[in-house]
């Protein structure tokens, strides 16, 4: 009975001794390897942005030049993450933008906000380089004055500043805000397989 825990005991210690051998030549082939890592962001020959799929989802950006004050991206945040204060100006009778916030900390960048925009003015970014010091830098303030809102017009934007933001705004709630109906993709892929 002693004979056996004795070679179980060898048994074991021979296992371990191999294990670490094993697991140190591994470590010390890397020591002799040209590295894999690239130096971020020194080293990197194109801009990390640059690399981005188009419906990447980064920081939040808004266009208070075309923002109605709707409060809908508000509504929207599932986690409160976006605060507007939108008074009435008593006398104009126009909405002033007076706080736009967005709390970049707690947003889980899931893009409903933007769908919800009527005008496109808030939406995702390239950026993603979002680290800070403390939470309360992350905090965007998006309004330093109050802003007027923005008043849709009948027919086509004609102010020379605006017309090319708001856009580019409908051009994005076109391209990534608005659903895909599915019914209509697939019969498209039926036709054209190649498209």
């Amino acid at each position: 009975m002693a004979n056996t825990s004795v070679r179980r005991y060898f048994k074991h210690l021979s296992d371990a001794i191999t294990t670490i051998f094993e697991g140190m030549s591994i470590t010390c082939s890397h020591f002799v390897r040209k590295p894999y890592t690239i130096q971020y962001p020194d080293r990197t020959p194109v801009r990390i942005q640059d690399t981005l799929p188009p419906r990447y989802r980064g920081i939040l950006a808004v266009d208070l030049e075309i923002c109605t004050g709707c409060l809908a991206c508000e509504r929207a945040c599932p986690i409160d993450c976006i605060v507007i204060d939108a008074p009435k100006d008593q006398k104009t009778r126009q909405m002033q933008l007076t706080r736009f916030d967005i709390d970049i900390a707690k947003c889980m960048y899931c893009g409903l906000c933007s769908e919800a925009c009527p005008t496109g003015s808030i939406h995702h970014t390239t950026e993603f380089e979002g680290a800070d010091y403390s939470l309360e830098s992350l905090i965007r303030h998006y309004v330093a004055t109050p802003v007027a809102a923005y008043k849709a017009k009948k027919g086509e934007e004609t102010d020379p500043v605006v017309a090319p933001i708001l856009e580019r705004g409908l051009a994005y709630i076109a391209d990534y805000a608005e659903p895909v109906d599915m019914k209509k993709y697939k019969a498209a892929q039926e036709a054209d397989p190649a498209a």
